[in-house]
């Protein structure tokens, strides 16, 4: 077995050989990671200041856009630092900081959409109980249960990860810290005790998709039965982006923390990376304004009152 060594920093991978390609790249990074900043924030104001939007679904949604806006923060801005310096250097604390907030903020993003499913099926399945089911204080509960589940989560696996010897060198195959890869560096099979714990979240996760998609079995079979066809345009708008966002990270995560090192290549993990790290917290914002009319009324009035108070200053 290789003599496990003190490690200081870690080098993260390279996205680009030449200089303009890193540039390009960091110009790609900024326009998502500011259109990300634009949409989350817009939903962030535009619920909090309209008082028709002080609802279950909205509240959830406000969760949400804080999450979006602490996992992208968490990934580009470092990843947009290494390709506008040229360099690829992370230190032994910041990659720790990394991988808690991204187990962190990915864990309770997706207990939220769990939350979001169980908030739909109530509000479409069983309607006249919505308010008793769905009052402030169990909204408040199942928040809390969303960010302390995640945070809980990530203290385990963190301290878990980086309690671990290292023996194969510092290099990591990927443009963010990821346990799995943290994982291929160290010593003999003392990961295996990390990868176990994997596994058990893996289960667990699975277990909510599982729910997630029985809710929306009962919700489809609901909507199917509404006389109405604008009622039911109304209610798959809602609930087909928040299925979309939920199979995208659940596919997308379970394959990047426990596909087999077989099939593994930099390329590959770079793309699940992006596409569950990234990808979400820059399109949700997109996904769930596009079709919600009140939210879209409420952005719209938020602007026009930004745009009177700025004239009269």
């Amino acid at each position: 077995m290789p003599n496990s060594s003190i490690v200081s920093e870690f080098l993260l991978l390279a996205l680009a050989d030449t200089r303009e390609l890193q540039l390009l790249h960091f110009a790609l990074f900024l326009g998502i990671y500011l259109a990300a900043l634009l949409g989350n924030g817009l939903i962030l104001s535009a619920v909090a200041c309209h008082h028709r939007l002080h609802t279950p679904m909205y509240f959830f949604l406000l969760n949400l856009a804080l999450l979006d806006l602490g996992c992208i923060s968490t990934t580009l801005p470092k990843a947009m630092a290494n390709a506008l310096w040229d360099t690829r250097a992370i230190s032994y604390q910041g990659c720790a900081a990394q991988v808690f907030l991204l187990v962190f903020l990915v864990g309770a993003e997706y207990s939220l959409l769990t939350a979001m499913a169980y908030d739909r099926y109530v509000a479409i399945c069983k309607p006249l109980h919505y308010g008793s089911l769905l009052g402030s204080r169990a909204c408040a509960q199942m928040a809390a249960a969303a960010w302390g589940s995640g945070f809980l989560n990530a203290v385990l696996h963190t301290a878990n990860t980086f309690s671990l010897p290292l023996c194969q060198g510092n290099a990591v195959d990927q443009f963010v810290c990821e346990i799995p890869q943290i994982l291929k560096l160290s010593c003999s099979n003392a990961y295996l005790r990390e990868a176990g714990l994997l596994v058990g979240s893996a289960c667990l996760a699975f277990g909510c998709f599982v729910f997630i998609v029985l809710s929306y079995v009962h919700i489809f079979r609901a909507v199917l039965r509404m006389p109405f066809e604008q009622c039911r345009h109304k209610a798959f708008s809602t609930c087909l982006p928040h299925l979309a966002v939920v199979s995208l990270m659940v596919s997308t995560g379970i394959f990047a923390y426990l596909k087999p090192n077989s099939i593994s290549s930099p390329s590959l993990d770079l793309v699940v990376s992006l596409l569950y790290s990234v990808v979400p917290p820059a399109l949700n914002p997109f996904i769930y304004s596009m079709r919600n009319q009140e939210l879209k009324d409420a952005v719209r009035k938020l602007f026009l009152y930004v745009l009177i108070k700025h004239q009269y200053c």
